[in-house]
C-alpha cells in the first residue's frame, strides 16, 4: 500500500496500515536490544546503584531524617528509584534516535510506503516494552532486598499503569530530543541534565526535607506525582501530605504525562516533516 492509495482508504483500513507499520518500527527496536543487552544494563545499571547507596550506605542516615528505620526507608525509596528507571530510559530513546538520524536509517524508513507518523510511534512503543522488562527486573531486585507490595492486585496494576504512562511520556521528550540534537554525542551530554529533575522529587528524600525553593520544585515536579501516588497504592511508607499538590498528586500522575505527551508529539512529528525537507 503506497503512501497516496492509503489516504483514499476508509478510516478503519487507515488505522489498520498504521498500527501495522508502527509494530514492524517497535520490533526492530525490541530486535535491536536483543542483539545489544549492554542498552539495557546501562539503563538499569543507575537505579540499581542507587538501591545500594541509598538504601543501604545511606538507608539509616535517611531514615533517621524521617524518623523510619532502615527497612522502611527502603520500602519508602523503592518506588522512587522505579520511576527514576522510568526517567533514565530518555537517554536510550534520545540517543537511539539520534544515531538513527545520522546512520541514515530514518531517510531509509521515510523512503518507504509507511505513515511517517508510525517511525516515531514504533520507538515509543519499543520503550513501553523494553520498560516493563525494566520494571520486573528493578521489582524483583527490589524484592530480594526486602520491598513488598502491600495493596491488592488491582492496585499493582494501577501503580505499574502510572510507571508505564511516565515512561511513555519520556520516551516523546526523548524521542523529541533526539530528533533535535545534532548527534548522539550531544545526546548523552544533554542527560547528565536528568540528574537534578530525578533528585529534586519525592524521590530519594520527602519533598518536606528540603530548602523551602528547592522543596517548591519538588513538588510540581512530575515524577513526584507518580511517586507518591504509588507509593500509596503498593502501600509502602509515605511522608505526610503536607502541600495542596501532594494531596492531588493521583490526579496529576495522570494529567502531568498526558499533557508532556501533548507537547512532545506533534512538535516531534513537526520536527520529523522538517528533517525530511
Amino acid at each position: 500500500m503506497t503512501a497516496i492509495s492509503a489516504e483514499l482508504q476508509p478510516l478503519p483500513a487507515r488505522l489498520a496500515w498504521f498500527a501495522a507499520d508502527t509494530w514492524v518500527v517497535a520490533r526492530r527496536h525490541v530486535m535491536r536490544l536483543f542483539h545489544r543487552p549492554d542498552e539495557l544494563l546501562g539503563t538499569l545499571l543507575i537505579p540499581v546503584m542507587a538501591v545500594l547507596m541509598f538504601g543501604f550506605v545511606f538507608g539509616n542516615a535517611l531514615g533517621a531524617a524521617m524518623t523510619l528505620p532502615g527497612d522502611e526507608y527502603r520500602e519508602f525509596l523503592l518506588p522512587g528509584l522505579f520511576a527514576l528507571t522510568m526517567a533514565f530510559g530518555i537517554g536510550n530513546t534520545t540517543i537511539s534516535v539520534a544515531s538513527d538520524i545520522r546512520g541514515g536509517v530514518l531517510d531509509r524508513m521515510r523512503s518507504l510506503p509507511m505513515s511517517p507518523a508510525a517511525v516515531l510511534a514504533g520507538r515509543s512503543v519499543a520503550d513501553l516494552l523494553t520498560a516493563a522488562v525494566e520494571l520486573a527486573i528493578v521489582m524483583g531486585f527490589g524484592t530480594l532486598l526486602g520491598w513488598h507490595w502491600h495493596g491488592g492486585v488491582g492496585a499493582l496494576l494501577a501503580a505499574f499503569g502510572l510507571l508505564a504512562l511516565l515512561r511513555l511520556a519520556f520516551s516523546w521528550v526523548g524521542i523529541l530530543l533526539g530528533l533535535l540534537v545534532s548527534g548522539p554525542e550531544a545526546a548523552m551530554k544533554y542527560f547528565a541534565l536528568l540528574f537534578p529533575l530525578a533528585m529534586v522529587a519525592d524521590t530519594v528524600i520527602p519533598t518536606d526535607l528540603m530548602p523551602d525553593g528547592l522543596a517548591g520544585v519538588a513538588r510540581w515536579n512530575p515524577l513526584s506525582a507518580t511517586v507518591i501516588t504509588t507509593r500509596r497504592l503498593f502501600g509502602n511508607p509515605s511522608a505526610p501530605t503536607t502541600s495542596w499538590v501532594a494531596e492531588q498528586a493521583p490526579a496529576l500522575a495522570v494529567a502531568w504525562p498526558v499533557a508532556i505527551i501533548a507537547v512532545s508529539m506533534p512538535l516531534g512529528l513537526v520536527r520529523l516533516r522538517r528533517i525530511a525537507r
